[in-house]
């Protein structure tokens, strides 16, 4: 039997179809502020297999001269980030267990031969709020590990509509996407997969 490490869940099936096109088209809104556009690897400046953008107060990016980072504008037009959709925010109340409130939602679009490195999410100041990731269209293969890189890992098939939420000491465990799973879903007028990413980013000012 699978067992995810401790502080990840998976959450199967937690938005049903109709609420998947409703997502959907607030994430066209997104995008049409916010153009897609292919982020690139530090240092090396390849590009990634994904075409990405954000919406949320900031927006995670990475180029050649100045690798990975958070910023309130688009890196191509220069404009603000859209901000993040009520239903994003209320699928973060439903499943974070913090009120603590996200700064940045990653749009990640993988066509069918993207993959994702196996990554930690550790760009943020506050890592004590979750990420919690929200999959839509094709199925994909997900990969989690633990906190090392070297650590044992294992393999999930996630289907449009799964949430999983990295939270506590599940945090910082290493993760990636092996494979995309063409045409098992209709959702995406021309095939692939979303991912989208919530996150904080900065610490909460005190009271």
């Amino acid at each position: 039997m699978l067992v995810l490490p401790r502080g990840v869940r998976h959450i199967p099936g937690f938005l049903d179809a109709a609420a998947q096109r409703a997502l959907v088209d607030d994430i066209r809104a997104v995008v049409e502020a916010a153009p897609l556009y292919t982020p690139e690897m530090p240092r090396t400046g390849k590009p990634m297999s994904v075409r990405m953008t954000n919406c949320g107060a900031l927006g995670w990016v990475t180029d050649k001269a100045r690798g990975y980072r958070y910023q309130a504008t688009h890196p191509i037009t220069g404009q603000p980030w859209p901000a993040i959709p009520g239903r994003l925010l209320a699928i973060w109340n439903a499943v974070s267990g913090t009120d603590i409130q996200p700064e940045a939602c990653l749009v990640n679009l993988y066509a069918d031969t993207a993959k994702m490195g196996l990554h930690q999410d550790r760009d943020e100041e506050d890592l004590s709020a979750p990420v919690v990731s929200v999959s839509l269209g094709d199925s994909c293969l997900f990969r989690i590990g633990q906190t090392t890189r070297s650590g044992m890992t294992q393999s999930i098939k996630l289907a449009s509509g799964d949430i999983v939420v990295l939270g506590g000491e599940g945090r910082l465990c290493f993760h990636g996407v092996d494979r995309i799973y063409p045409s098992t879903s209709a959702l995406l007028k021309n095939g692939g997969r979303i991912n989208l990413t919530l996150r904080r980013v900065t610490k909460p000012q005190s009271a």
